[in-house]
């Protein structure tokens, strides 16, 4: 009998800010926490085998996700519902893509994960059971590549199995994941009925928006 396919999940949060007008969006808080520490409580509390978040090692996001106790073992391992690796990209300025990189290296190498769900840092509403739809979903047989979706619109995460890990890791520039997951033959998007999986904050209007609405 063959064990359950493992599922990692990995927080990218080494972004810019560059249209937040100032500081670190990721440390920005909500709700009383960082916007980092909702993102990465997400995956924490879906059923992954192994999570990490992706940082830049001048900022101030590993200190954040630290004091909000979250323990990096270097493994990631989610057994004790805390444990979160924490993977340094110090390529960060050059764009998203360096961050999926690092993101990939540690999901093969050290969650030896069969498909990886990526999810970005500044999205802080998006449900762990929207992540268990994603890895239910290429459980059953899906697709390789998925994206969560809400009224038919893609957002995020998204969810790549293994074998589209190399060309993940040969991608450049600002735009993620997004073309492999466009160019695979049996991608698919998953509906979720969750609204958080398009609200993202990239700018401090985007930001009071979410406060307002509690």
């Amino acid at each position: 009998m063959t064990g359950r396919q493992r599922a990692a999940g990995v927080v990218l949060a080494a972004g810019l800010s560059s249209r937040f007008g100032g500081g670190d969006k990721l440390l920005a808080t909500l709700e009383g926490d960082p916007l980092v520490v909702h993102a990465v409580r997400t995956l924490t509390g879906a059923d992954l085998d192994a999570v990490a978040a992706v940082v830049d090692p001048t900022s101030d996001v590993s200190g954040a996700l630290e004091a909000a106790g979250f323990a990096d073992n270097g493994v990631g391992d989610t057994d004790a519902g805390v444990d979160v690796a924490l993977v340094e990209n110090p390529d960060a300025a050059a764009g998203q893509a360096t961050s999926v990189r690092h993101g990939v290296a540690w999901a093969r190498d050290e969650a030896d994960a069969d498909a990886a769900v990526f999810a970005l840092g500044d999205m802080p509403r998006v449900r762990p059971e929207t992540v268990d739809r994603l890895v239910t979903a290429w459980r059953d047989g899906r697709g390789s590549a998925l994206a969560a979706a809400h009224d038919g619109r893609r957002g995020n995460p998204v969810l790549f199995e293994a074998r589209h890990f190399d060309a993940l890791a040969g991608v450049s520039g600002d735009t993620g994941g997004r073309p492999v997951l466009e160019s695979a033959a049996d991608s698919a998007l998953v509906e979720t009925g969750d609204p958080g999986v398009r609200r993202d904050v990239d700018t401090r209007a985007d930001l009071e928006s979410l406060r307002e609405e509690g």
